[in-house]
């Protein structure tokens, strides 16, 4: 189990696109599985456009940038990951959308397949439970974008066995990463932290305390973090920070995590951060940076 000579990983997008890159440049064939087929084509490219940069920067040599290219396979077909040893799903961050992936994966990998998920709030136990094979599912939540963050949080469900956490903390420790663990609570340690801290920036722009710019100036220089909580939101997606939001709000049961309204609004208004390219802040390349929040 342990050897990982067939990864799988469901979701083109950044997450899943450099997972994908992080497992084919550690030496495993990668199928890069998504239903949307310009998604696939946008993820080769990206991950083309990355190796080379780290090729670029002497980080990796052209050899193994070059094998790694020709290790990744892209498909919009599930039935391909039937003999993937592991599989990692990087999709939306929805516990029905979730379990329902996982159901159908449960039916076509091999009966020693792990089963893992790079959700980076939502119960590995409930996830788990939709299949047949609960000690074989885990949490891998990688950080964004996983071939710079050096962290990975492992999380086991209440089923998950010893075999399984070892041999994905392995997987884990090939790519380069170190991991922290976290039992199965809502949020795991990174976003229990991470996502009251940037709602809570929220509030504070919303009750008028100040200006977005002042707000994370503020946070970025008072507390050395690389970029202001606003300004973070908007690279995670607003839409992800809400949903994490609603995680924690209900899994915990305390108001503190009831996502702030100015957050709900802007998510109701399309306003999803870099990827919309309006969000807290205008990354339009046409119009200056919006100063009507």
């Amino acid at each position: 189990m342990e050897e990982f000579k067939v990864i799988g990983v469901i979701g083109a997008g950044q997450m899943g696109s450099g997972i994908a890159q992080l497992a084919a440049v550690a030496g495993s064939d990668v199928w890069l599985v998504d239903k949307d087929t310009g998604a696939l084509e946008t993820a080769k490219t990206s991950i083309a456009d990355s190796i080379q940069r780290f090729v670029n920067k002497s980080q990796l040599s052209k050899e193994v940038g070059a094998n790694a290219l020709t290790r990744l396979k892209y498909t919009s077909n599930l039935e391909d990951l039937r003999f993937a040893d592991i599989v990692i799903e990087a999709i939306v961050e929805s516990e029905d959308v979730k379990k329902k992936l996982f159901a159908e994966l449960d039916k076509i990998v091999k009966k020693s397949a792990i089963l893992a998920s790079n959700t980076s709030s939502i119960s590995i136990t409930r996830i788990a439970a939709a299949t047949e094979r609960s000690h074989q599912v885990i949490g891998m939540h990688f950080m964004n974008p996983p071939p710079i963050m050096k962290l990975v949080e492992i999380i086991q469900g209440a089923d998950t066995s010893d075999e399984t956490f070892n041999a994905t903390k392995t997987l884990a420790e090939r790519f380069g990463k170190i991991v922290v663990c976290s039992k199965d609570y809502s949020g795991f340690i990174v976003n229990r932290i991470l996502m009251p801290m940037i709602n809570e920036a929220f509030h504070a722009l919303y009750t008028g305390v100040a200006t977005k710019e002042d707000i994370d100036a503020g946070m970025k220089l008072g507390t050395n973090q690389p970029m202001g909580p606003l300004q973070l939101a908007d690279f995670i997606g607003l839409d992800v920070c809400l949903s994490i939001m609603k995680v924690l709000h209900a899994g915990l049961g305390d108001i503190k995590y009831a996502p702030c309204p100015l957050l709900v609004q802007l998510v109701d208004a399309g306003r999803l951060g870099k990827k919309r390219g309006i969000g807290v802040y205008d990354y339009r390349k046409s119009t200056k940076q919006s100063s009507r929040l």
